[in-house]
């Protein structure tokens, strides 16, 4: 798994690549879905560091349409408190903000996929909680 580090620089953004060991393949969540981790993204934003996990959950796409979004909120929680916050503390890694995401399908980071279902949510991590972070 690579992480991928981008810092702004004025209009330059400088990126550099890190390899970490997987951390989940699959995880089960409460809507009984499997998901698996695709990649853990480590940016700046706004001068905060952000951290994005970013699950493929196909049970979500369009066209199967078996979990709902309410129900993918839920997951995602629960991929916060079981996979981000554990990954977090393992590798000493620092954040402002965690986003976890699924998607129906691989999708390239900050590419428009319009076949693409994806859902996503933002937590602040205090004390190895989750705590939900509107946009």
């Amino acid at each position: 798994m690579s992480v991928l580090r981008r810092y702004c620089v004025g209009a330059i953004a400088v990126t550099f690549v890190h390899s970490l060991p997987l951390y989940a393949t699959v995880q089960e969540v409460p809507s009984g879905q499997s998901v698996t981790l695709h990649e853990v993204l480590v940016d700046m934003v706004n001068g905060e560091n952000w951290l994005r996990f970013r699950f493929v959950a196909p049970s979500i796409g369009a066209d199967k349409g078996k979990v709902s979004h309410d129900d993918a909120a839920k997951d995602i929680e629960h991929l916060c408190a079981a996979v981000a916050v554990p990954y977090i503390a393992e590798y000493d890694l620092k954040s402002d903000l965690v986003v976890v995401s699924m998607a129906d399908q691989k999708t390239k980071f900050g590419e428009t996929n319009p076949d693409a279902t994806q859902f996503f949510e933002a937590f602040r991590v205090q004390n190895d909680i989750c705590i939900w972070e509107a946009f």
